[in-house]
C-alpha cells in the first residue's frame, strides 16, 4: 500500500525515523494508526458509558427554559460572589 502525505506530515515522519526511535517510515505510520484506533476504541467506550448512563437515568421530561436561565443566572452570581470576595 502505498500513501501519499503532506509536507508537514512527511517532515514529521522523518524526523521521528532520524531521531532513532523508529526504524523506518512504516514504524512511525503503524504506530500512528494504533494510537488512532486506540483512542478511537476509547472514545466509542465513552459514548456507550453514555449512553448506559442515560438509559439508566430515567424517562426523559420536557426542558422548561425558564427555569433552566433562572438556575444558570443564580449559579453566575454565586460564582461572581465568590471571586469578588
Amino acid at each position: 500500500m502505498n500513501v501519499s502525505l503532506d509536507r508537514n506530515l512527511a517532515r514529521l515522519v522523518t524526523a521521528k525515523v532520524q531521531s532513532g526511535r523508529y526504524d523506518s517510515p512504516a514504524d512511525v505510520v503503524g504506530e500512528a494508526l494504533r494510537l488512532l484506533d486506540e483512542r478511537d476504541r476509547r472514545r466509542l467506550e465513552s459514548l456507550r458509558t453514555e449512553i448506559r448512563r442515560g438509559l439508566k437515568s430515567g424517562r426523559a421530561t420536557p426542558l422548561d427554559m425558564t427555569t433552566l436561565k433562572a438556575r444558570i443566572r443564580k449559579t453566575a452570581v454565586a460564582q461572581k460572589r465568590r471571586r469578588s470576595g
